[in-house]
């Protein structure tokens, strides 16, 4: 036993020797080829940002390229030889997925670079962002599937198996479609709405009752930020089979409102006086809409609606408040008795 372990481990010694010597050799001249590109490139170059997102797998890619031809050299009659040369075609085979993931994720943000969020051009570079984040996690799907299929024909029990495998494809593809329904309707929907563009990332959206903005997006599901920091994970199917508002779709402005009920005695001129003296001193109306009316009357008291512009829903919020606050303000000091008021009649009953 520890002759033949003696014997093999000999065999092995100039092959493995060799082998051992072509992958550092090609480690090295990798390192230095890239280094040198790095020094003479700008870092915001195209070839840079894909070079920075895949430099390491592609070591490990020319890495294992270099054991396969040093392999392919050595004698075929040597010991597990046919082992080590499927387990390293199958770290190729898994280092240039990883590569090709890397690669098209760095499209993505190449793509996004060149088109940065300019000042009026910011529809335009959230519609190529959010598009290319979908384009991109669902070919990254792809290549993962293709890698892990091409992974497995390396084993000769899975190619012999093609044929079978070919013949219950029927039944099996109905199987599997069924079983991963919600993951294959939520892909679906990610290339509907990248396609249709009924939101993009930063847009600020109205869901389930909630204020809130687009943070991320993923194959399958959206991260949107409510006004409190919170999260919501939503499927992407929801938003195709649910309605909700949109308050960035084609521009950020927003129109605010705030409701008053005051006495029928309380004048509305003042309170208009007011409202646009208000408006006026506050940096955060865009001065386009002010408008004050009486929009519904009771039996005790009317109401005055107060409708403003804001140039997005944060200075919106803030302006509705600030204003609210002032017009109370207002009220309290200058007509405390137009204030709502329960009128009630006393009549003398009859002495029985």
């Amino acid at each position: 036993m520890l002759d033949s372990l003696q014997v093999s481990l000999q065999s092995w010694l100039w092959p493995g020797l060799s082998a051992v010597l072509s992958v550092l050799a090609t480690y090295a001249v990798y390192r230095l080829a890239l280094g040198v590109f790095r020094h003479f490139s700008s870092s915001r170059t195209v070839l840079r940002l894909f070079l920075d997102a895949a430099a390491r797998a592609l070591g490990v890619v020319f890495c294992l390229l270099a054991l396969v031809g040093a392999l392919e050299t050595a004698p075929d009659d040597l010991p597990f030889m046919q082992a080590v040369r499927q387990i390293t075609t199958l770290l190729l085979v898994l280092a240039v997925t990883w590569a090709s993931v890397r690669l098209t994720s760095a499209i993505g943000e190449v793509i996004v670079a060149l088109n940065p969020v300019l000042e009026g051009q910011w529809k335009r570079a959230r519609k190529v962002e959010t598009q290319t984040r979908f384009l991109v996690r669902a070919l990254n799907i792809l290549i993962v599937i293709i890698g892990l299929g091409a992974a497995l024909m390396t084993f000769e029990s899975v190619q012999h198996m093609g044929a079978s495998l070919l013949a219950s494809a029927g039944v099996g593809g109905l199987i599997l479609g069924f079983a991963a329904r919600p993951v294959l309707s939520n892909l679906l929907a990610g290339m509907q709405i990248a396609l249709t563009q009924p939101f993009r990332i930063d847009d600020v959206l109205h869901v389930q009752g909630e204020w809130c903005w687009v943070e991320e997006v993923t194959a399958t599901y959206v991260v949107v930020r409510v006004w409190d920091l919170r999260r919501l994970v939503i499927p992407l199917q929801w938003f195709i089979e649910n309605p909700f508002q949109n308050w960035s779709r084609n521009n950020s402005d927003l129109l605010g409102t705030v409701f008053l009920w005051v006495d029928y005695t309380m004048p509305v001129e003042p309170l208009r006086e007011e409202f646009n003296r208000l408006l006026a001193n506050s940096n955060l109306w865009d001065g386009k809409l002010a408008t004050v009316q009486v929009t519904d009357s009771s039996d005790q008291a009317m109401q005055v609606r107060f409708l403003m512009s804001a140039a997005d829903s944060t200075r919106n919020w803030d302006l509705r408040c600030a204003v609210r606050e002032g017009l109370i303000t207002f009220i309290q000091h200058n007509y405390p008795d137009q204030l709502p008021r329960l009128r009630a009649r006393l009549v003398d009953s009859p002495d029985p």
